[in-house]
């Protein structure tokens, strides 16, 4: 019997993914540098796949202060988003068959929390895991063993929602149900490890999925 859903953040939830390629791109058009938008979207959402955002520059370049501004450019464009299609109705949904609701993100506290208070959605949550609140990051199963542990419930009876390739690896480490929602930047990603793919949360039939994973409701 599924008691509960446990969701990833970014790309999920808010597509704040798309701010940060969006923020370093802005930061190389106003350095007359070209952004290699391509290569960088690869490496989104894999922990296994190291680039360089800044390569473009000269080797002096004072990156610190390039950071700085794509953070500051980023965080302004993060503030306007909303909640991508279908993740309020889900949650709704939830709720109303008396699932409990968990987060399991790489991001921090601050990042998450914060963005769930501001588009009012944190009071639906019962546990947050972020960084830190387990031995290691996705995709090691930590995170997501942490959150079901917190939630009172057993893998087996859990539902993780995520976006990339590492952390449909971890939810399926961690002994949970795994549904994929690819974006357009993580698209490319191996969901093999996931029990289901979808391309959106939009519509979603809860009651079926329940039932696909053996709930009797």
């Amino acid at each position: 019997m599924i008691r509960a859903l446990v969701l990833d953040f970014d790309g999920l939830i808010l597509d704040t993914e798309s701010s940060v390629i969006a923020a370093y791109a802005e930061i190389h058009a106003d350095h007359g540098v070209a952004f290699d938008e391509r290569e960088f979207v690869r490496s989104v959402g894999l922990h296994d796949y190291t680039f360089d955002p800044w390569h473009g520059f000269a080797p002096d370049a004072d990156r610190d202060r390039l950071e700085e501004l794509r953070r500051a450019r980023n965080l302004e464009m993060n503030r306007a988003l909303e909640t991508l299609p279908g993740v309020r109705e889900l949650i709704a949904d939830a709720l109303s068959a008396g699932l409990r609701l968990g987060l399991a993100s790489n991001s921090s506290r601050g990042h998450c929390g914060g963005h769930l208070e501001r588009i009012g959605l944190i009071r639906h949550f019962s546990v947050l895991g972020c960084r830190g609140d387990a031995p290691q990051p996705k995709p090691e199963p930590d995170l997501y063993r942490h959150v079901v542990e917190t939630l009172g419930v057993e893998p087996s009876e859990a539902i993780a929602f995520e976006d990339s390739h590492t952390g449909a690896r971890a939810a399926a480490r961690a002994g949970l149900h795994v549904v994929a929602v690819p974006n357009r930047i993580t698209a490319g990603h191996d969901f093999s490890e996931a029990h289901l793919v979808l391309q959106t949360l939009e519509g979603l039939d809860l009651r079926g999925l329940l039932a696909r994973f053996g709930d009797g409701r």
